[in-house]
């Protein structure tokens, strides 16, 4: 691999881009615990964020149930 190649190569950084729009800039050579604890801090925010979606999914659908019941008693 040519020596400029290789110095590009060695540079190059991960930009991880959160739900908040906040920026982490991660140089891939030293990704650290605390880097890896960021990431996972994310996913946990993104697993919650489902939960609270599948619950108002559920919340929705029941509710739609029960006008449905009532209409088909009108």
């Amino acid at each position: 691999m040519p020596q400029s190649q290789q110095e590009e190569e060695e540079g190059d950084v991960v930009e991880i881009v959160t739900t908040t729009g906040d920026q982490d800039v991660v140089d891939e050579g030293h990704f650290t615990s605390e880097s890896a604890q960021i990431l996972i801090g994310e996913i946990m925010g993104c697993n919650k964020d489902l939960e609270n979606i599948k619950q108002n999914i559920n919340h929705v659908q029941n509710k739609m149930k029960n006008i449905i019941d009532v209409l088909g008693r009108v």
